[in-house]
């Protein structure tokens, strides 16, 4: 008999100490819980407030502004546009379309890729 009440009481103990440590297991996972939904919060928030920035940053007068100062860009006028003309012109692109229609590539689209 005593040998049983030693074994029981070998079980007991042994299931206190396991319960003793799975509540501090518990306690510690809840905090860590706790922790990362303030780090999440924290991060939602401060997303937030670089996205209200983001739109601030990008209104179109910002930008036009910093493109004049900072780029020394100007709107685009008919006085100071710059018109490329194509030296076979269009009769020559006409010609080269209809070559590669008939199956035959001109000489200058030889390799090109699509």
């Amino acid at each position: 008999m005593t040998r049983l009440n030693i074994v029981l009481l070998l079980a007991v103990l042994a299931s206190a100490i396991y319960l003793v440590h799975t509540q501090y297991e518990s306690r510690r996972l809840f905090t860590e819980l706790d922790r990362a939904t303030v780090e999440a919060r924290r991060l939602d928030t401060e997303q937030q407030r670089l996205q209200v920035e983001k739109r601030a940053q990008a209104t179109p007068l910002r930008v036009e502004k910093i493109a004049r100062a900072q780029l020394n860009m100007r709107t685009a006028t008919p006085a100071i546009t710059q018109y490329v003309s194509d030296p076979q012109g269009v009769a020559g692109a006409a010609a080269a379309a209809a070559a590669a229609s008939a199956g035959g590539a001109p000489a200058s689209a030889q390799g090109a890729q699509p």
